[in-house]
């Protein structure tokens, strides 16, 4: 495992709010609803290009089911790191508690992501991650177990090593052709994440588009 915890989510930090949620590592939309509310979500997004930065910063996309306003998370989506010098791109999967599992694909900036998370049986769920550009495919059958209270399409500032991290300096993510439970979520401003780090907005959605299915995370 080349990082430690790379994609654990700080559980503690999200308040409501008139108009959104904030969080000091999450930037996206997020839904929240009762036990079982949740067993597929899917979505687009192209990878971002980092840009240099004079110290180590990561960021990720992901969707996800569970982990708002609960200890659970099942995940998959890209890494965009800065560190040593350099810039890192790769694909992973996650099922909280344990670490991320990287995914050995190649993956750039300007690639077409499309990711399924999809539950099978009453403890089996599928992890679909595409490359569209580079002609990938990656399936992986996993137990979970999680409440399925929440459904999620985030940008974030992951941890490593137990430690939040500051976020990379990457272009705009846009997230597409989202959609829960098989149909078009229908977005709300209302349900946005805002991330913000020592009372500074770091990274925001746009409001959604007028189908609700899409929306651009911009890092401040």
């Amino acid at each position: 495992m080349k990082y430690q915890q790379p994609c654990q989510i700080e559980k503690s930090s999200k308040v409501r709010r008139s108009i959104s949620w904030v969080s000091s590592n999450w930037s996206g939309y997020a839904f929240s609803g009762k036990k079982g509310a949740y067993h597929r979500i899917s979505a687009e997004w192209t990878v971002p290009f980092v840009r240099p930065t004079p110290y180590a910063s990561y960021s990720s996309a992901w969707i996800g089911i569970d982990g708002f306003q609960n200890r659970n998370l099942i995940q998959t989506g890209t890494g965009h790191d800065f560190v040593n010098g350099k810039s890192e791109y790769y694909a992973w999967w996650e099922i909280l508690p344990a670490t991320a599992t990287f995914i050995a694909k190649p993956v750039h900036p300007g690639d077409r992501m499309k990711a399924i998370i999809l539950k099978r049986t009453s403890n089996k769920w599928l992890i679909s991650l595409q490359n569209l550009t580079q002609n990938w495919t990656f399936l992986t059958l996993q137990r979970y177990t999680g409440p399925q209270a929440s459904a999620e399409w985030i940008v974030e500032a992951p941890q490593v090593g137990g430690y939040n991290t500051r976020l990379a300096r990457l272009t705009a993510v846009t997230f597409t052709r989202c959609r829960v439970n098989g149909k078009i979520p229908r977005l709300n401003h209302a349900e946005r994440v805002v991330m913000v780090q020592d009372d500074r907005i770091i990274s925001i959605p746009t409001r959604p588009n007028q189908t609700g299915n899409a929306f651009v995370v911009r890092r401040s």
